[in-house]
């Protein structure tokens, strides 16, 4: 079960479509960019969007991947200009920033999917810092620097909204995750604040705390095809595109917020808990740098 902390202002504008019986269509006429846009979340909620009347900016690094999501949203009847981009150099972020804004104007919506996962545990990590060097790059310094490039024309609008792809792994801290959920938890913590500051300038951020999404990100570790609960690329799109029309403050799952309330009440407990589980679920070949099987 998920949870979305709706505003009361979406709840109403929902309630009245409802009542007039108008399509409840917040997003037409307006400017989403989504980055990591070539596979996945990403590529999933380019295609969710494109029967929405939005006008999208995809961008990834993989050309070929992103000229084919393009043309599927084409085929629906979508709109998409597409930007390749490497997030992880931050110079290459100023000139995207720089391109869209003169090619296609201000950005309504920024989705923050671009990503990396890493699974490895600290005894296999000691002399592998690049790890969270490369993970901090891509999950929070790009987010941050792309977002703070698109925040000023957003505020002089007075409206804008930024989507981050998150975990519920900022609630739960489960071990093995350390170098990811530090960079998901600097960049929640990030827009929280940026929340606050742009509060009176219309514009607003979501906190998407997802569970285990099937993805290519997770293939290298085994057993998530069959764990219950799993969110296809298709299902964590409809939750974006909800996100986008209602702008909540996050979106979680009542586990997160069971596991958040546990680290607070019972924190030791809490420690003992998730050794355990840890102990159970030893580190996958590839962080063991051996071939799967």
């Amino acid at each position: 079960m998920t949870r979305l902390w709706v505003t009361p202002q979406a709840r109403l504008r929902r309630v009245a479509a409802w009542v007039t019986g108008h399509p409840y269509r917040p997003l037409v006429g307006k400017r989403v960019l989504v980055t990591g846009a070539s596979s996945g979340i990403g590529a999933a909620t380019a295609l969710a969007l494109a029967t929405t009347g939005v006008d999208l900016v995809l961008v990834a690094r993989r050309e070929e991947e992103l000229r084919r999501v393009r043309r599927n949203v084409e085929a629906v009847g979508g709109r998409a200009a597409t930007y390749v981009c490497d997030l992880t150099d931050l110079d290459a972020v100023d000139a995207l920033v720089a391109r869209v804004l003169a090619e296609q104007g201000t950005v309504d919506y920024l989705v923050n999917n671009a990503g990396r996962s890493i699974r490895r545990s600290l005894e296999l990590s000691y002399d592998r810092f690049h790890d969270v060097q490369r993970t901090m790059a891509l999950n929070y310094f790009a987010p941050v620097r792309l977002t703070m490039g698109l925040l000023p024309p957003m505020r002089e609008q007075e409206f804008g909204h930024v989507v981050n792809i998150s975990t519920w792994g900022v609630q739960m801290k489960a071990p093995k995750f350390s170098a990811y959920t530090a960079s998901k938890t600097a960049l929640d913590t990030w827009s929280r604040i940026a929340g606050r500051e742009t509060y009176a300038d219309g514009v607003t951020f979501t906190n998407m705390r997802f569970g285990l999404v099937l993805t290519p990100m997770v293939l290298p570790t085994p057993g998530h095809e069959i764990r219950g609960g799993a969110l296809t690329a298709e299902q964590a799109a409809a939750k974006v595109v909800r996100a986008l029309e209602d702008r909540p403050l996050t979106v979680d799952r009542w586990i997160g917020g069971l596991g958040e309330l546990l680290n607070i009440l019972a924190p030791r407990f809490s420690d003992w808990v998730m050794y355990r589980y840890d102990r159970k679920r030893p580190d996958s070949a590839a962080a063991r740098g051996q071939a799967p099987g």
